[in-house]
């Protein structure tokens, strides 16, 4: 099996460039700064949803799954550097991640939202990533094949966006992940939604945001397993017996002292799963 890399994001209004952008006045407290954009966006757009690359990461949660040299099957869930580290680390890591494995890309609105952002910040903090930009111009080895099939052109499938491509690339039949995971009997969002995010961070809970966007990134490989058992990709036995891989690691990582939030995950499977 190729090595597969699911990701999502958590986000944050970027004060320090809405100070900038804006030369608001230093009296204004972090929480003011980021209403008053708010305030102006929502007089400006109807939605108060800041422009993308306003969006500080704060969070890059990922399920990597890939078989070892010695053949076995491995999985990990987790998120990227530590609760107390800066954007740069977060984005880096994840960079050096494509770097290591070039692997599957698979996200969930990876194109709309997480991408994007992704390389407004990287620009922002000066981050390399040359594998992921590689569109078949250097001289690797494997440089022609990334003509063909690379990372950023939209109906190319090493980034697979599930949602984009399941909507046949059509917006209006978009299809949010916490419904659609449900619907197939996964256990769907759990602890906060996105819009809940900003608050959280204001109350020190990084922790429980990084928890959550980490059960979000589960969801979505549970939700490319089922995608692969419609186009071919697993038969049945081979899906359902992913499935019992994903739940056996689950299980074990809620006996870990940070793993609490797969319990009640896994509690919210259903026999349609």
């Amino acid at each position: 099996m190729a090595t597969v890399l699911v990701f999502d994001i958590e986000t944050i209004p970027d004060v320090v460039g809405l100070r900038r952008l804006d030369d608001l006045p230093a009296s204004l407290s972090d929480s003011e700064v980021a209403q008053k954009a708010m305030a102006d966006r929502l007089a400006k757009t109807g939605s108060d949803f800041l422009p993308l690359y306003l969006q500080k990461i704060i969070a890059i949660s990922c399920v990597i799954r890939r078989t070892t040299k010695e053949g076995l099957p491995q999985i990990k869930v987790g998120s990227l550097g530590a609760p107390q580290d800066d954007e740069k680390v977060l984005i880096q890591a994840f960079f050096d991640l494509i770097e290591k494995y070039t692997p599957q890309l698979v996200s969930w609105n990876g194109s709309g939202f997480d991408l994007p952002v992704l390389h407004y910040r990287a620009l922002a903090n000066h981050i390399q990533a040359p594998r992921y930009w590689e569109m078949g111009e250097s001289q690797e080895n494997d440089s022609r094949d990334f003509k063909w099939n690379n990372y950023i052109s939209r109906y190319h499938m090493r980034h697979l966006d599930m949602m984009d491509l399941l909507a046949k690339f059509n917006g209006r039949a978009n299809a949010p992940l916490d419904g659609l995971a449900k619907l197939c009997g996964f256990p769907g969002k759990m602890g906060m939604d996105g819009s809940q995010v900003w608050p959280a961070y204001q109350d020190g809970k990084i922790d429980e945001i990084r928890a959550y966007c980490e059960t979000d990134v589960v969801n979505t490989y549970l939700m490319y397993c089922r995608f692969q058992l419609m186009r071919g990709g697993f038969s049945l036995a081979e899906y359902q017996e992913e499935i019992a891989f994903v739940k056996a690691y689950l299980e074990t990582q809620s006996k870990e002292p940070n793993g609490s939030q797969w319990q009640e995950y896994l509690q919210g499977f259903t026999g349609d799963a």
